[in-house]
């Protein structure tokens, strides 16, 4: 039973984005039983969602994520630069890494699978509702351990010799091979090794982009 307060509230309002009719109709028929939301609109792409948005203004949109046209991920993307408080809540019934981390960096709120019962995606918007974040087990589980594998896995600057590491601090200031070979006293096509290693060992492609490296982790002087 609802207490008083939650009663003076007002509902909250969803917006469900589906391409399959079926499963906007489930859900409208089983969210509109639920106390305090209400169901105010219901697209079936991403372009219509992002239109009924500007439309309804809803606090919660249920997003699918695999949709002709406009994906749910573009979808999440254009929303959230519109209404940046819109709370998304992805249902789908994906979990590859290819789509749940761009949503999720899209601005997804919370993730959750379309085998959720009705009572936890009704409770998913609730607590989005008042700013909280719902992650089905599995995704949480998978964003812990790429966490994880993120905190122990070295930058890639610590594989460079310290020879190597001095020829980037040049790289980065912009001189050629030939000012760099003077400068440290070592042959040109020496250097030109160093150049090809330490391209390869940081996984850039260019010059420019290894200079850009070295600045962005504090490596240039």
């Amino acid at each position: 039973m609802r207490s008083m307060e939650e009663l003076e509230k007002p509902a909250i309002k969803v917006l469900l984005v589906d391409d399959h009719e079926m499963v906007r109709i489930g859900l409208a028929a089983v969210l509109g039983t639920e106390d305090g939301i209400e169901v105010v609109g219901e697209a079936g792409s991403g372009e219509e969602g992002i239109r009924l948005a500007h439309e309804y203004k809803p606090d919660v949109v249920l997003m699918d994520l695999v949709m002709d046209g406009m994906d749910g991920i573009e979808a999440t993307r254009q929303l959230l630069k519109l209404y940046p408080d819109c709370k998304v809540i992805v249902l789908t019934s994906y979990l590859d890494d290819e789509k749940m981390y761009p949503v999720i960096e899209a601005g997804a709120f919370s993730y959750l699978l379309k085998t959720s019962r009705a009572s936890e995606i009704a409770e998913a918007i609730r607590a989005a509702a008042r700013g909280q974040s719902v992650l089905e087990s599995q995704v949480a589980s998978k964003m812990m351990n790429r966490f994880r594998h993120a905190e122990t896995e070295a930058p890639a600057h610590k594989e460079l010799t310290e020879r190597e590491m001095d020829v980037l601090k040049l790289v980065a200031k912009g001189k050629s091979n030939q000012e760099i070979a003077d400068d440290l006293i070592i042959g040109i096509k020496t250097v030109k090794f160093h150049v090809t290693n330490i391209l390869a060992k940081l996984g850039v492609d260019d010059r420019t982009q290894a200079a850009i490296y070295a600045y962005k982790n504090g490596l240039a002087e």
